[in-house]
């Protein structure tokens, strides 16, 4: 019987723009590892948190307040399981960075925890128990993040539903300006109600996108990919974001937006030499907005959590 397992979850794209709480998409750069242990006596208990992460040893150590204990909890209650699991992180996503940290841990402990199971389940089957450790996060079940770190690739996300979408080969580029926007704050300001107007032009925005992404045409992603609703009223949150926005579509992105409740900022494009050129030039504009950054190229066709050991 296998007592220990390690896993590896990548950084994400939450929304990516046009599909708020419901499309995301993975990428090939920072993640969060967990180490689970089986254990005899039931329960969680979280052990440590480790990693320079910017805000990791500010976070919970109570695992229900936890997004990687929240899991566990979840799936040790879900599989009717006598024993119980420990717990140790190590945080390579900045917390409030818009990539996706709260849901990698929790991501990352799932799929390290279900390889302890004495009957594990099917990885789609882990989508319900990841929720759950994100809600702790962000009070909100969403899955635009959890979602594609669990298929890895672009993912449509609902409360009930995990899909991954078909993509064409496309370019991400990403960058995390050092700077903390928490989740709760960048949904406070979406509370007012929308036009419908507004919810109209949204619809159409994208199911535009969906159509390119599944016929592989590049028009369409581009004439989709723009958020009318979230990014003009969370834009005010992250210093130079006009800037940067302006730097990837002047590089040839097809569109651009906040990653998650950002401030991280992405940009699609339709080769990796491209992407390339943008994220120095939207490094750039963070730098004259007074902001240090980092940034990564990938295809949006990332990589979904893995096991990286079990002994």
């Amino acid at each position: 019987m296998s007592v220990k397992a390690e896993a590896f979850c990548p950084a994400g794209v939450g929304n990516i723009g046009v599909g708020f709480d419901l499309l995301g998409h993975t990428f090939d750069g920072p993640g969060d590892r967990a180490v689970v242990r089986r254990v005899d006596r039931p329960g969680v208990r979280l052990l440590a948190i480790h990693g320079d992460a910017h805000g990791a040893q500010t976070l919970p150590m109570e695992p229900a307040r936890n997004t990687a204990g929240r899991t566990l909890q979840s799936l040790l209650q879900a599989t009717g399981a006598s024993h119980g699991f420990e717990i140790e992180l190590h945080k390579g996503i900045p917390l409030g960075s818009g990539l996706g940290g709260s849901a990698a841990s929790a991501v990352a402990a799932g799929v390290a925890g279900n390889a302890l199971l004495d009957s594990p389940l099917p990885r789609e089957a882990l989508y319900p128990h990841a929720l759950a450790g994100e809600a702790v996060a962000t009070d909100s079940v969403q899955g635009d993040n959890v979602g594609p770190m669990l298929v890895g690739g672009v993912a449509l996300a609902t409360p009930g539903r995990l899909l991954r979408l078909q993509a064409p080969e496309i370019w991400s580029a990403v960058v995390h300006p050092h700077f903390v926007l928490e989740t709760r704050s960048a949904r406070a300001v979406l509370t007012e109600p929308y036009p419908l107007a507004d919810v109209v032009r949204h619809g159409t925005h994208l199911a535009l996108f969906l159509t390119g992404l599944a016929r592989g045409d590049l028009e369409l992603v581009a004439a989709g990919l723009r958020d009318v609703l979230v990014e003009p009223r969370r834009a005010a949150l992250v210093p130079g974001f006009a800037q940067v926005k302006v730097a990837a579509l002047d590089h040839g992105a097809l569109g651009a937006s906040l990653s998650g409740a950002g401030p991280s900022v992405f940009g699609w494009f339709a080769t990796r030499e491209a992407a390339t050129r943008a994220l120095v030039a939207m490094r750039g504009a963070f730098a004259v907005a007074g902001l240090e950054s980092e940034g990564w190229v990938g295809q949006v066709n990332g990589p979904r959590a893995e096991l990286l050991s079990i002994e």
